[in-house]
């Protein structure tokens, strides 16, 4: 169930039609949020979303104006709040608000509570999740970058090519032990801990990446030739799996893994609205964190 709540910032105008991420600036310089789905569907369609998703809008007036976006890994209702604080007319999260149909809404709990709360404050609510994930230019092929790999392909294309698809694969420029590149991910996600599977001399150079929880992808990294699966959510029968089929593991979380990227793709975002005539800004989320914590000594 959608809610799309009247707002009061605007009247209904035409829907700004996008085909490509080349498409030229646009002459209307007001964005409305019927344009900006416009344009995430340019990016990331709907249809690469897996069958269990709900990407795109959760609640919102399509054609309310939007000056300026708050983009965040969840949406929480402290984030919402953040969003509001800012100004902001849009809560641009990676995972959706609403999963799955709702019978009832409790303003009491999550996410009735956010609903509720969005409808109030006018805030509009979006999500782009496994589309993204797949999309070229989204999350597992930012951290495919920023990792520096080469020949860059889907590990599990969904259509017919080398992308879309879930997952990236690639290489490095040259064999790097597990240990470095254990490092080199701790770093670049910002992780105190990594876990992982593997022998820490074991040498490392083609690497599967999935933003988020990849455990499913093991076996799919593994026929690809991956000596390495970066992920996060590995599980115990996950481990297992990996040592069994000869792939090494490093666990980088399923937060930080995609705030990584996710951040990344909302600075490009913005560069992409303003690149078509639209000023507007795109505000990170930078007090989210983790929900889980290491304890250590």
């Amino acid at each position: 169930m959608i809610l799309r709540p009247a707002c009061e910032c605007c009247a209904e105008a035409p829907a700004t039609v996008f085909s490509a991420l080349h498409t030229g600036r646009v002459d209307n310089m007001r964005l409305t949020l019927r344009d900006f789905l416009d344009v995430l569907e340019s990016i990331a369609p709907d249809r690469w979303a897996e069958s269990w998703d709900n990407p795109g809008l959760q609640i919102g007036s399509p054609s309310c104006e939007i000056k300026k976006i708050f983009s965040a890994l969840d949406p929480t209702l402290r984030a919402l709040r953040a969003a509001a604080k800012t100004g902001a007319q849009l809560l641009f999260t990676h995972h959706p608000l609403i999963f799955k149909p709702l019978s009832h809404i409790d303003t009491r709990v999550y996410p009735g509570n956010v609903i509720a709360e969005a409808a109030a404050r006018e805030v509009a609510v979006v999500a782009a999740h496994t589309n993204l994930d797949a999309a070229p230019g989204g999350i597992n092929p930012i951290l495919a970058d920023l990792l520096e790999l080469m020949d860059i392909k889907a590990l599990k294309p969904i259509e017919a090519g080398d992308e879309p698809g879930l997952g990236r694969i690639g290489n490095l420029a040259e064999p790097t032990a597990l240990r470095a590149v254990a490092e080199t991910v701790r770093e670049l996600l910002g992780a105190a801990a990594i876990q992982g599977v593997g022998k820490p001399d074991a040498v490392i150079q083609r690497i599967a990446i999935v933003g988020g929880s990849g455990s499913s992808l093991i076996s799919a990294a593994a026929e690809k030739g991956a000596d390495l699966l970066i992920t996060g959510d590995i599980g115990h029968h996950a481990a297992m799996e990996a040592a069994a089929l000869g792939i090494a593991l490093l666990d980088g979380g399923h937060f930080r893994s995609e705030q990584t990227a996710f951040k990344v793709f909302a600075d490009t975002l913005q560069t992409i609205l303003r690149g078509r005539g639209w000023d507007v800004t795109v505000e990170p989320d930078n007090e989210e964190a983790d929900p889980l914590t290491t304890f250590s000594d």
